[in-house]
């Protein structure tokens, strides 16, 4: 599903040369959920921005889904980003102004899929995320864990090839948090691939796997039994 071999990537300045990634190497397999942990700065956020298509890389080999993304152009890039990747933020980043049926239809208007199915997509993504009977809601309207399952059935209507999630309970309270877990895990149940990015160590040990990543390097591995993780 995505492999990272020997990933480097170097900030540059006048001055200074930071070695954001050094040597990374990641594989993940389909169906998977891994958590990814690691302290402020060690190059998380590099990651993820490689991971997701948004940055670009200094060396290496990068292949999702079994296409290597080396050397695509900016459109060819834009294109897998939108078929293979389904982003989930911290920050929900809704729409405010659209009810939660027109947030998740926005990215498959994107991409040109016709009215019904655009309409298939979302009902079953709303379904999925136990949010149907509230699809006509504002955002504004919603609670923190109900704006986070809208921006996941906004992720799962693009029906990708893997979720990448970034801190997807870090605006919410103990309890909204787990019940977005859960979902995570109930997705990933039914077969999504999930990566995801966490400052929680309890969260992070509910994953199959985890990675941690200290100085742009992965520092080490934790395999959890999922079941019972979740105790």
């Amino acid at each position: 599903m995505l492999q990272m071999d020997n990933i480097s990537k170097v900030y540059r300045t006048e001055t200074v040369a930071t070695h954001a990634l050094r040597d990374f190497n990641l594989h993940v397999q389909s169906g998977e959920f891994v958590s990814v942990t690691g302290p402020s700065g060690a190059g998380k956020t590099t990651f993820l921005n490689i991971a997701g298509l948004l940055e670009q890389f200094d060396s290496g080999r990068y292949m999702l889904d079994g296409i290597s993304v080396s050397g695509l152009s900016d459109s060819a890039r834009s294109k897998l980003r939108n078929e293979k990747i389904g982003f989930i933020f911290q920050g929900f980043n809704l729409i405010p102004d659209l009810n939660i049926y027109d947030n998740v239809d926005v990215p498959l208007r994107y991409r040109g899929f016709g009215r019904k199915e655009r309409q298939r997509r979302i009902d079953k993504a709303l379904e999925q995320v136990g949010l149907a009977a509230r699809q006509k809601h504002l955002p504004s309207q919603l609670s923190g864990g109900q704006q986070q399952r809208a921006a996941i059935a906004r992720a799962l209507a693009g029906e990708p090839a893997f979720l990448l999630a970034d801190e997807p309970t870090g605006n919410l309270d103990s309890i909204m948090a787990r019940q977005v877990m859960e979902l995570l895990e109930q997705i990933n149940s039914q077969g999504t691939t999930i990566i995801m990015v966490t400052h929680d160590p309890d969260l992070a040990r509910r994953a199959q796997r985890n990675i941690q990543i200290v100085d742009g390097e992965v520092a080490d591995f934790h395999g959890f039994n999922a079941t019972a993780a979740a105790v």
